[in-house]
């Protein structure tokens, strides 16, 4: 039940906090002062009403700058029972700070009061008042800057007294004057001043946290009174008085008329419209006058003029500038050079037909404007009625053959210029040496020429549209007065640098131009030279179009007819063909020169078909032409035959060729038919068979004379044939043995040679190729006797080798290598067995019969 009644109250006391009132009745926010010194600290207190003492003595409040936590200091119990927290707020940095007192209620806040803090600085000094009597609304307006923000609501007040000094001493005061939110002006209406009385008057500023004043202004309401600016008025011409001269303006000026009975000076100031020019002033001028002639300025000139006054020569303050007048300077009569050229066509003996063209240049910057030419014939002026008068730059006219002279005018309301004679040359001067033109871009173009000798005095070039433009048609000249130069740059228009009449070069790129060069001498002209030129030419417009002339299984023979030249075209570089396989999608192209008209394509694929485009280049673009779509031809039935068959055929030849390769191979181990090597020039010589040991019979030592030869040998026989010319019948070069022998049997000597002959055979040759030596019984090796013969070894064309080329040597019977030393009445030669491996294999017959011997 207890706990049941200590939630009973906590309700209780919940409810009384949320209850309307019981928020005042149970805390609140105490302020030492709602307005502090922006930057100082705050220190604030919440003070909770015993009315809430129930709500614990474990309360704990909570602290809120805006939105931040504060943390609190300290608490502490008053004597009327209530309970004070305080916080202290280092630093206020802003101007408006809302402090909140929060109690913690469970694990919510609930807010027990507000208040607001607002920050700022004392009030600035007001300065720069200044007043003005102003005659239209007939009071004394001051104004004034008020200073720094102070970020405090500040109140202005403009305070005034009477005074009869220099405003040290008040006598009556004067109704304070309040301004409007946000203004910084007052004024004072005419009942409270005294327009010849001395007037102190200040402007006063106040906050919450502090008052200032402006320094105090003394002065006479009349001595800073404020005209309105005059009315500017152009002066009329006069019938009695002269126009004005060039370079001068008449105007009047009209006072405000409430300051029709104050003596007042005015100022006058003027600026030329053309450019950014800063203005002049001219004065004082007295309002008696009332009318003003200003000279001195630009002839032809707009001027903007503007007119201000003041009470003079009493003090007072200058009036605004009155509004803009504008007024136009007299012109003046043109000063310009008028180059001239002509041209002449004979109509009969009697009278030509002139053509006149002349170009104004501005000999000065204010010349006047010119409104129209006057061309008359030499003499005195009004002699003769004009023969021109025109606001062209051209006149055609009628003259006398005899007359050889014009005078050329230029005029305006002002008068006119220096008459410029128009002298007729004849042309019977040097021509040019040469001429020529370059291109530096689409809008300028050089003419250069080579001076003649004598030297000009001047040039005259003239540039038109050439061919097919009718000739004379918007021509264009200009003259060089310098004789020594050698060419001149013709360019387009100017965009605005020079007037409309001096924008007459018109170099346009894409254009044929004709330009004629012609010199002037002191009394003559001489011929003209002419070329043709463009700026840029174009790309051609079109490229040929193809043709196919003759077509095949893999080729095609195409043609096109050139285009003819145009004008404004650059000419044709070279051609391009490009042509693309539509089933491979493969694209080939080849270069042509200018002057081709046709092409045969080859390595086309049969029954194929193909997209060919003409390409015509120049050095200003390309163009192509229309594409054009072939088919080549098909192959026929026996065409395929015949390639078939040759396809065969090759295949099988390549076969055959790799296999006698294979066959032929000397590094093969079982060759299809045996290879009988030459001994005498083989390596066998280094070759030893693995049965050797067994099968070899040991034959007694050469030097052992007691022992007979057992070894028999069958020497091979060749067919018969016809000696080569390196064959030799002559039996001496084999040790005087016999064509035909069978078998020898070695006794006596064993390096005696056998002497004896055998019956030659008719059928064949035997050739001699060498004797065993040895016995079966001697311990020694076998040894061989080879003799050298001339012929050649199994009908081989290789003879048997020297003496020389087969070393051999003996073992003695001490062990001792020995040479053999062959017999010097032949070449045969002696050795070892084992130099001479063929025979180590011999098979020896015949021993059993041979043992008695």
């Amino acid at each position: 039940m207890a706990g049941l009644g200590s939630w009973s109250l906590s309700v209780a006391a919940l409810i009384a906090l949320l209850l309307p009132g019981s928020r005042e009745e149970c805390g609140r926010i105490n302020l030492p002062t709602p307005t502090v010194h922006l930057g100082d600290p705050l220190t604030a207190s919440c003070i909770i009403s015993p009315n809430c003492s129930h709500l614990g003595p474990e309360t704990q409040i909570v602290w809120k700058v805006g939105r931040e936590s504060q943390p609190g200091k300290r608490q502490q119990r008053l004597e009327d029972g209530s309970q004070e927290f305080t916080v202290t707020i280092p630093r206020l940095s802003s101007p408006r700070v809302l402090l909140s007192c929060y109690l913690r209620w469970g694990h919510s806040l609930q807010m027990l009061d507000q208040a607001e803090v607002q920050a700022g600085y004392p009030p600035a000094a007001p300065h720069n008042l200044s007043c003005l009597m102003n005659l239209t609304t007939n009071s004394l307006i001051c104004q004034w800057e008020p200073g720094p923000n102070s970020h405090l609501p500040t109140n202005f007040t403009l305070k005034s007294f009477k005074s009869r000094g220099n405003c040290q001493t008040q006598e009556d005061s004067i109704l304070d004057c309040v301004p409007s939110d946000g203004q910084n002006h007052c004024s004072i209406p005419r009942r409270h001043l005294q327009l010849y009385q001395n007037m102190g008057i200040w402007v006063q500023a106040e906050n919450a946290l502090g008052t200032t004043k402006s320094p105090q202004l003394c002065l006479v309401p009349m001595d800073v009174v404020k005209l309105e600016p005059p009315t500017l008025w152009a002066l009329p011409p006069s019938p009695e008085a002269a126009p004005p001269q060039p370079g001068c303006l008449l105007l009047r000026w009209e006072p405000w008329k409430p300051s029709l009975y104050i003596e007042q000076k005015c100022e006058l100031r003027h600026q030329p419209r053309l450019g950014e020019a800063s203005w002049d002033l001219v004065g004082p001028l007295l309002s008696q006058t009332l009318q003003y002639e200003l000279c001195g300025l630009l002839p032809s000139t707009a001027y903007a003029l503007q007119m201000r006054c003041t009470r003079w020569p009493l003090p007072g303050q200058w009036s605004d500038w009155s509004p803009s007048l504008t007024l136009t300077t007299a012109q003046r009569a043109p000063i310009v050079r008028l180059d001239t050229w002509w041209q002449q066509r004979q109509l009969d003996p009697r009278t030509a037909d002139m053509q006149l063209f002349w170009k104004p240049t501005p000999l000065d910057r204010y010349s006047g404007q010119i409104q129209g030419y006057l061309v008359r014939p030499a003499g005195p002026a009004g002699a003769s009625p004009p023969l021109c008068n025109t606001t062209e730059l051209s006149c055609t006219f009628r003259l006398p053959s005899e007359a050889r002279e014009v005078v050329l005018v230029a005029y305006n309301t002002a008068g006119t210029s220096h008459p410029t004679p128009v002298v007729f040359l004849e042309s019977r001067g040097p021509p040019l040496a040469g001429l020529h033109t370059m291109a530096q871009d689409p809008h300028r173009l050089w003419v250069g020429w080579e001076p003649p000798s004598p030297q000009p005095q001047g040039y005259v070039i003239e540039w038109g549209l050439g061919p097919p433009s009718p000739s004379g048609s918007n021509k264009t000249w200009k003259m060089e007065h310098n004789g020594s130069i050698s060419g001149t740059l013709l360019q387009g228009p100017h965009r605005g640098a020079l007037p409309h009449f001096l924008s007459t070069e018109n170099i346009r790129p894409f254009q044929l131009y004709e330009i004629t060069v012609t010199p002037l001498y002191q009394d003559s002209v001489g011929p003209s030279r002419h070329i043709y030129a463009y700026s840029q030419e174009m790309a051609p417009s079109r490229a040929p179009e193809l043709h196919l002339k003759h077509i095949g299984k893999t080729w095609a023979r195409l043609e096109w007819v050139p285009l003819p030249s145009e004008l404004g075209k650059s000419p044709l570089t070279h051609y391009t063909v490009f042509w693309t396989s539509s089933a491979r999608g493969q694209s080939f192209s080849t270069v042509l020169n200018a002057s081709s008209h046709g092409l045969v394509l080859h390595g086309l694929e049969p029954a194929s078909l193909y997209h060919v485009l003409l390409r015509a280049t120049s050095k200003a673009g390309a163009t192509n032409s229309t594409s054009l779509t072939l088919m080549t031809l098909a192959l026929e039935e026996s065409e395929l035959h015949v390639l078939l068959g040759l396809f065969g055929f090759l295949l099988l030849f390549i076969c055959l060729c790799g296999a006698a390769r294979l066959c032929c191979r000397p590094s093969r181990k079982n060759p299809l038919w045996p290879s009988v090597p030459d001994p005498a020039h083989s390596s066998l010589g280094s070759w030893v068979p693995s049965i050797m040991v067994e099968e070899t019979f040991q034959l007694p030592s050469l030097r052992d004379t007691g022992m007979p030869p057992i070894t028999k040998i069958t020497v091979l026989e060749e067919e018969e044939k016809k000696p080569g010319p390196w064959e030799s019948n002559d039996s001496s070069g084999t040790c005087g043995l016999p064509t035909l022998v069978q078998a020898y049997v070695l006794q006596g000597d064993p390096r005696a040679c056998s002497t004896q002959t055998q019956p030659q055979s008719g059928t064949s040759d035997q050739v001699l190729y060498g004797k065993v030596l040895g016995s079966p019984t001697s311990p020694g090796p076998g040894h061989y006797l080879r003799c050298d013969s001339t012929q050649p070894l199994l009908g081989g064309l290789t003879p048997s080798p020297k003496f020389y080329e087969n070393l051999w040597f003996q073992t003695s019977p001490l062990g001792t290598p020995e040479p053999l030393v062959p017999n010097q009445e032949d070449d045969c030669v002696f050795g070892p067995l084992l130099d001479f491996p063929l025979l180590q294999g011999l098979q020896v017959h015949g021993v059993e019969g041979l043992g008695g011997i």
